[in-house]
């Protein structure tokens, strides 16, 4: 997922992700060929499908092909895409379900105190006395904010809100995350 997760306090920027991140991300996924020309249903997995434009380089599938988008169109909630050397149905039909990936070092870096999804996931997190809880496994968007989803190494997990409350500091340098636990935060 390429979502991006912000944070107001002065941390340090974020953007190039340090090695050991995913090379690839997943922006959408394809559907069914929509007409006679090639193009084909995208349901769009990203915050930022702007950046989904006619020109850029996009990698089909787990072996990540590259295809180069030739047009690009909203559809209702779905974006209609055709790559170049795709022109027909019967050849957009071939890619039908594939994930539609970017690479990560080609995505914009983001401003100071922001962080893709994928930035968070594997980081390790510990309350303010320094003591280990788990590792973020997921991030679940809500209306309001963020809830960060750690597996607890007790067992279980928790749910911790992605609010400057709890979310005291991130060091992706560290692979950490300290946060403050209030009342009722753990099972």
């Amino acid at each position: 997922m390429s979502s991006a997760a912000s944070r107001s306090n002065n941390e340090q920027p974020s953007g190039s992700p340090p090695s050991g991140d995913p090379v690839f991300l997943v922006v959408g996924k394809l559907r069914k060929p929509h007409g006679v020309r090639g193009e084909m249903t995208m349901e769009v997995l990203t915050d930022f499908p702007e950046r989904i434009v006619v020109g850029k380089t996009v990698y089909l599938g787990e072996g990540y092909r590259p295809f180069q988008v030739r047009s690009r169109r909203w559809h209702g909630a779905l974006m209609l895409v055709a790559f170049q050397g795709v022109d027909n149905p019967e050849q957009v039909g071939e890619y039908r379900n594939n994930l539609v990936y970017v690479r990560t070092d080609e995505i914009p870096p983001l401003e100071a105190g922001e962080y893709y999804h994928h930035q968070l996931v594997g980081l390790q997190v510990f309350t303010e006395s320094a003591e280990r809880l788990g590792e973020v496994v997921d991030i679940l968007e809500t209306g309001s904010n963020d809830i960060l989803v750690v597996n607890l190494d007790t067992g279980g997990e928790a749910l911790l809100p992605f609010t400057d409350d709890v979310i005291l500091q991130i060091d992706p340098s560290r692979r950490a995350i300290r946060v403050r636990l209030l009342p009722g935060l753990l099972p």
